[in-house]
């Protein structure tokens, strides 16, 4: 009787892990943040904000600050705009972006771990 409670306990555990892990990973909605005239990307363990809103021809300054030592983090590409900038820690490296087109647009770390993107609408 004991070791069906056991594998009871255990099947629990592992059904709410994989809600848990199911949650962490693909449950987060990130919020798109609507970028004025310029907007501040804090590059840490990623990109804060991760989804961007910029105005179909305008110009606007993204400005990347990397405060993670990793590496990986130290360039970002934006690929669409032809854009490859190396970003020194704890420095701030504006881009302007004016997009011709709407749609989305994603960039990412230089080894394409880390992602974000950049939503262009009218």
């Amino acid at each position: 009787n004991n070791m069906q409670i056991d594998k009871i306990i255990i099947t629990i555990t592992g059904i709410a892990g994989i809600i848990f892990t199911y949650v962490f990973f693909f449950g987060k909605k990130e919020e798109a943040v609507l970028a004025k005239d310029s907007i501040d990307i804090i590059v840490e363990g990623g990109y804060n904000p991760a989804q961007i809103v910029l105005p179909l021809n305008k110009n606007t300054t993204l400005n990347f600050i990397r405060k993670d030592g990793n590496p990986c983090l130290e360039e970002v590409v934006i690929p669409e705009f032809k854009i490859k900038k190396y970003l020194p820690l704890n420095e701030k490296v504006s881009v302007v972006i004016t997009p011709k087109f709407t749609g989305t647009f994603p960039f990412s770390c230089g080894m394409s771990m880390f992602h974000g993107k950049i939503l262009v609408r009218e």
